[in-house]
């Protein structure tokens, strides 16, 4: 695996520069759900048509009455066009609703696959709490956006300019009355919409905070219980629920400011057309039947019109929603720019390190021009005090991050990332174990693995006896972060689970740290079989562990070392 610095000058921490989201990235992520959208709005669109031919109806029928007409055809025209106006309603709701959550799934998926891809250096700068909330909450808001607020702004669009060219062809002057009031409260309304968008951006983004924060407490729930920090977490938390209120209620501030300003101008408009309309009427300039359809179509685009600037407020924090959203997608994934060469020298190490540099922030490198080989069968222990950067070299190894500068070799060529990973094992020191079952954990990754290879593995960890005690055997549950079992049947668990898979080369930081006497002579006996059957290269205190190794690396801030820093 050779590796070397990244060829692109851009860093892995580095964000690309925001874009702000607008309706064209909305459209973008309705892909794949278009022709539900088309439909549902097709229905839509037929209600509101249906709607606006009520007050022409209403007055056919009073001019009908007036004239002494019949009038029960027009009845039934009206009965019909009301039936029909709430089933193309209905219809329209439901495709609606299936269509974003629909396009909410897609994108859910996708950032969920996109999360799970991220450089390593980006978890190092991100809080996953805060990834988590971009999932969930922020994804839930912009369902809202797309399944409602969009088709409904589009067709309360088209039910005020149908409403307006009916007005306009009833009567102009009550018109141009009715586009003073109106118009004037609109300005005001698109005022606040900008700050709408801004106040709920930060509410959002606090939310993820809150949301980071309480995972790194739950996380912790043991440690918080045992040091009485209840009340400290609570405030820490708390701090960020506050913000996130205060941004929410400034939100709410600015969005009253719209509903009550457009429902005042619909009502100031309708007793102004009620006053106006009236003289016009008993000066004969109006029918009375015109009069009561004018009436009627302020009424029909009254709720629309207020609507439109709602749903304007509304788009504008399913906006905010899917900036957060839109802004993860864009963060670079792990890419893989390895020529992977099919040649493997029969007599190269199974690794080998060559003048390899790193550092996780700049000018403070973490090594310093590491060089060592570890041999294709054997056990090789690599000692140092803490923070001499052995964690790192075996992240490296795993291609978690590239190096600054050196080569590192696999095999003696260069592997992919993905078939370095499925020849290299891993055993953090951490041990993560994942909610599930047992057997869900020890074969996570060997998931084709047979009966017999599992009785190998188990027995080689020293975990056949724990397993028989139990009721259900590998079907128990670890419980969350393996909170079921002991630091040891963790640490053995995890061993097990890597040697499961198989590897050429196994890496273990810090194997025996949790394991008692017994098991950790056991396991010593465990690491000699594996050495005969792969290369091991293993972050080692204990002199019991070291022993073992035919080879010693040591490792002092950055630097190969004679001094090997054992424990006594």
């Amino acid at each position: 695996m050779t590796v070397t610095a990244p060829e692109t000058s851009t860093s892995a921490t580095e964000q690309p520069a925001r874009s702000r989201v607008g309706l064209r990235h909305l459209f973008a992520a309705t892909r794949g759900h278009r022709r539900n959208i088309a439909v549902a709005l097709l229905f839509t669109l037929v209600g509101a048509g249906l709607g606006l031919l009520q007050p022409m109806l209403a007055m056919q029928t009073i001019d009908a009455v007036g004239a002494g007409g019949a009038v029960g055809w027009l009845l039934v025209a009206l009965v019909t066009v009301f039936v029909a106006e709430a089933g193309a309603d209905t219809i329209g709701r439901y495709w609606l609703e299936r269509s974003g959550e629909g396009v909410v799934l897609g994108l859910r998926v996708r950032l969920i696959s996109h999360l799970l891809r991220l450089p390593m250096r980006l978890y190092d700068h991100h809080r996953i709490g805060d990834l988590l909330s971009r999932t969930t909450a922020d994804t839930t808001l912009l369902r809202d956006t797309l399944a409602y607020d969009l088709v409904e702004m589009l067709t309360g669009s088209f039910v005020v300019i149908g409403g307006t060219v009916a007005m306009l062809w009833l009567s102009p002057l009550l018109f141009g009355i009715v586009a003073v009031i109106v118009g004037g409260v609109g300005g005001v309304t698109l005022f606040v919409l900008a700050r709408i968008r801004n106040a709920t951006e930060n509410a959002q983004d606090n939310l993820g905070l809150m949301a980071a924060e309480l995972e790194r407490a739950l996380s912790a729930i043991r440690t918080i219980r045992a040091t009485r920090a209840e009340d400290r977490e609570t405030a820490r938390i708390g701090h960020y629920a506050h913000t996130t209120y205060q941004d929410n209620v400034r939100a709410a501030r600015l969005n009253s400011i719209a509903g009550p300003a457009v429902t005042l101008s619909a009502h100031g408009a309708l007793i102004a057309v009620l006053v106006t309309g009236g003289i016009q009427v008993a000066n004969g300039n109006l029918t009375l039947a015109e009069l009561v359809a004018f009436l009627l179509y302020v009424s029909y685009i009254a709720v629309p019109s207020a609507g439109l600037f709602e749903l304007a407020a509304t788009i504008q924090r399913g906006l905010a929603a899917f900036q957060r959203v839109h802004d993860m997608t864009r963060l670079p994934t792990e890419t893989d720019h390895t020529p992977t060469s099919l040649v493997s020298p029969a007599s190269a190490p199974v690794l080998e390190l060559r003048d390899v540099w790193f550092s996780y922030h700049p000018d403070r490198p973490v090594l310093r021009g590491v060089s060592f080989t570890v041999p294709r069968r054997g056990h090789v222990a690599l000692v140092g005090p803490s923070g001499a950067g052995k964690s790192t070299i075996l992240a490296l190894i795993e291609r978690f991050y590239e190096p600054d500068r050196g080569t590192i070799l696999f095999n003696g060529y260069q592997p992919s990332i993905a078939e370095c990973r499925q020849r290299i094992g891993l055993v953090e020191q951490t041990t993560p174990i994942l909610h599930g079952t047992l057997r869900d954990n020890l074969t996570y990754a060997a998931p084709d693995a047979t009966d017999e290879q599992i009785r190998d593995v188990l027995e080689k960890t020293n975990l056949t006896e724990f397993v028989s005690r139990l009721p259900a055997g590998l079907e128990t549950p670890a419980g969350e972060h393996g909170g079921m079992l002991s630091g040891g049947q963790r640490q053995r668990l995890a061993i097990a689970r890597a040697l499961l898979a198989r590897p050429e080369l196994l890496l273990l930081d810090e194997p025996t740290s949790q394991l008692d006497a017994a098991n950790e002579a056991a396991f010593a006996q465990t690491l000699d079989q594996v050495a005969g059957e792969c290369a091991l290269l293993v972050i080692a205190h204990r002199p019991a562990t070291v022993r073992r190794a035919q080879t010693v690396i040591a490792l002092e801030q950055g630097r190969i070392s004679t001094d090997a820093g054992l424990v006594p």
